[in-house]
Formats: C-alpha cells, structure tokens, sequence
C-alpha cells in the first residue's frame, strides 16, 4: 500500500499573522494544508511502514510536543525523542543516526541541519512554517539591527537560518531567562526577536535593558486573559500553566510559567488535580500521558466579541501527518538544506546557547561563556 494512494487532496487553509510594518503591525496572510486523517488500518499499516523504513535508512524521529500523538508515540517506540526544539536539536546532533526525520516546523529542520551539517535531514512537510519566522523577514531583520549597533542580537529559536546567522545569541523558551540574565550581569542591552509577549517577559523577569522586534505566536496571542480568570472561577481548585509566548495578562494569571518541558515538570510537582494549560493543545497527549490521575482543560482562545485563529492549535504543526512522513522516508523527498555560508554564521550563536545550557545543567558557571564587550 502506498503512502501516495492514502492522500487525498489536502485543502487549504488561510492563515492570518503578524508582521510589524515600520511602527505599526499589520495582518499578512499565509496558508496551511490540512492533512487527510488515516482510516485505523490506514494509520496501522503506515506505522509499520515507517517503522521499517527507519531501520532501512539508519534514520531516527524526533517529534515536536505540538505534533500529531501519532507522531510522539512514534518517535518514542521507535528510539527517537519527542521534546521541545532545544533538545530535538541537542538529540539529533549526538544521535548515531545519519538521517533525522523532523516532525515540526521547518526552523527546527534547519536548525537541526545547521547543527548537524553532515547528516541528512527530512520533513514530513517543508512548507510547514511559524508565524514568528514568517513574521520576521530576513532584510527587515537586518535593517532593524542596523539600527541599533549598540546591542547583542538575541534570537528566538522559531526564527529562519538566515535571522539565526544575523544573531549574536539564540534561545529557546527554556533557556531565555538565564542566558539574557547573564548578558545583563555582563552589561550588554539586548536586541531581542521575534516574539514581543516573550521578549516582554524575559525583560520583566531579568530587568535587562531590551528592545523588541514586534512579532507573535498566532497560538499564543490568542490566549485571553479575561476568559481565563472567568475559567478559573469556574475551576477554583485548578493550577494554571503558561507558555511565556502568552500575554502579559494570561501570565500574570499563572501559577507555572515554562517552556513545553516547564510546563510538562510543573504539571507533575504541582499538588493539584485540575490545569488550565495556555499553551497548543499539542501538549494535552503527553500531559495526559504522563499524569493519568490529573484533568487538564484549554485555557481559552476567544470568549465575548472575540474570534479565534488558530483554537489553541498551531495550523503548520498539523500539516504533519504519517503518510508524508512514509514518503519522504522511502523517497528521500523533503530533504533540508541551508546555504554553507548561513550554517556557519548561524552555528556560532547555536553552539553559544548550546554550551551554556549544557554548562548550566552540569552546574559550572555558564557566565564564563558570556563575552564582556558589546555585541560578538
């Protein structure tokens, strides 16, 4: 049975996001694929099949939270990793492995091909992107840097190789806070791109001196802070977990703030039965997974002359789907490249971040890492 015979026509979706346009910000449009759900003996016979596969090719899966369950589960039965983007990336650089199969977005297939440059690496779907990285244009970028000389370029890891290679440093959600704190301990002011909800709590939280690239998650923008104090009142007994991509008034309401692995070890440290979870529902299967005994509920999207884009559900993370990934498996279709001259510039703020957070984890003093003059 071929993986061709089990897509159908996938339909469009339109896909509204931000992208600032000089002071102001206005709505761009973009587009997503809505994937064919398989049949039960569909879905049986294309995991056996990728299962396969992935031996044949001396491949390993690493998933994304947000992606399909059949894709987490997958990964995991298969020797792989599902995980946040910081360590999808740290897994595939030190797996044996020489192709990985990202199920994600395509800044973690660059990123993932950035770090590791000899191996080959694939996705289910190359146009499936974030509204961050499209929101955050390359010449634009630049321009904007150029405007303030001053600063260390700091990056968000849902950027473009080609935004990553204009960045002195890039972060993920689970390592901003330290990293920014220990530029400010050094004395650098930061630039900061491209998620303005996250930046705004990275600077609260730090107090460094911060500009921002005026750009947001089309997932997390939505949360709405009056709907969820409403939800709470309804679940007095319940804990609330944010992502920081969230609004200032959603994460003032929170008990946890964190990244998908934050969000995932309070929901096990916390003494509650009950979570409201502000972030894509992506994370609900290995929430529910990893705590049997506990409810957890979306925090709201839209309430009161409010519409809802994208439902708690980002629309690229949905465009992976099980008999792509059978395809490009067999096929070796979809396969990442990025420029040499990009992986090299881009590496350098990776490997930055990289050797931090490993320096951080293993207790020695990740500030030594962090240059004394100006931007690097």
């Amino acid at each position: 049975m071929s993986a061709a015979n089990l897509r159908a026509p996938a339909p469009l979706k339109d896909v509204e996001y931000e992208q600032p346009e000089g002071e102001a910000c206005s709505t761009r449009h973009a587009w997503a694929r809505v994937p064919t759900e398989p049949s039960q003996a569909e879905r049986a016979a294309l995991k056996d099949r990728i299962r396969r596969l992935l031996k044949e090719r001396n491949a390993v899966m690493v998933s994304h939270y947000y992606v399909h369950p059949d894709l987490q589960d997958l990964a995991e039965e298969t020797g792989g990793l599902v995980s946040d983007s910081l360590e999808m990336a740290r897994f595939g650089r030190d797996h044996a492995a020489q192709t990985l199969v990202v199920s994600g977005v395509r800044f973690m297939g660059e990123t993932a091909k950035i770090i590791s440059p000899s191996k080959r690496v694939l996705m289910p779907d190359l146009d499936a992107t974030c509204s961050l990285d499209l929101g955050c244009p390359i010449d634009e970028f630049s321009a904007f840097c150029d405007q303030h000389p001053d600063r260390t370029v700091v990056v968000y890891a849902n950027t473009s190789a080609a935004v990553k290679a204009r960045a002195d440093w890039v972060v993920t959600s689970s390592c901003a806070l330290e990293i920014v704190s220990a530029l400010r301990d050094k004395g650098h002011k930061i630039l900061w791109a491209p998620d303005r909800h996250l930046g705004d709590y990275v600077r609260r939280q730090t107090g460094a001196d911060m500009v921002f690239w005026n750009g947001s998650c089309i997932v997390h923008d939505e949360f709405k802070g009056f709907e969820l104090g409403d939800l709470k009142k309804h679940h007095p007994g319940a804990k609330i977990l944010v992502h920081p991509e969230a609004p200032a008034e959603v994460i003032a309401q929170a008990d946890a703030v964190g990244s998908t692995s934050g969000i995932l070890q309070a929901a096990r440290e916390l003494d509650a039965r009950e979570f409201i979870v502000a972030t894509d529902n992506g994370l609900m299967h290995k929430l529910r997974a990893l705590n049997p005994g506990k409810v957890f509920i979306e925090a709201p999207t839209a309430g009161n002359s409010a519409t809802c884009k994208s439902c708690a559900h980002c629309p690229w993370m949905a465009m992976n789907g099980l008999a792509d990934l059978a395809r490009v498996l067999e096929t070796g279709a979809n396969e990442i490249t990025v420029d040499t001259a990009i992986i090299d510039r881009a590496r350098l703020p990776i490997d930055r971040m990289l050797a931090f957070t490993a320096a951080l984890k293993n207790g020695q003093p990740a500030g030594a890492l962090v240059p004394d003059l100006g931007a690097v």
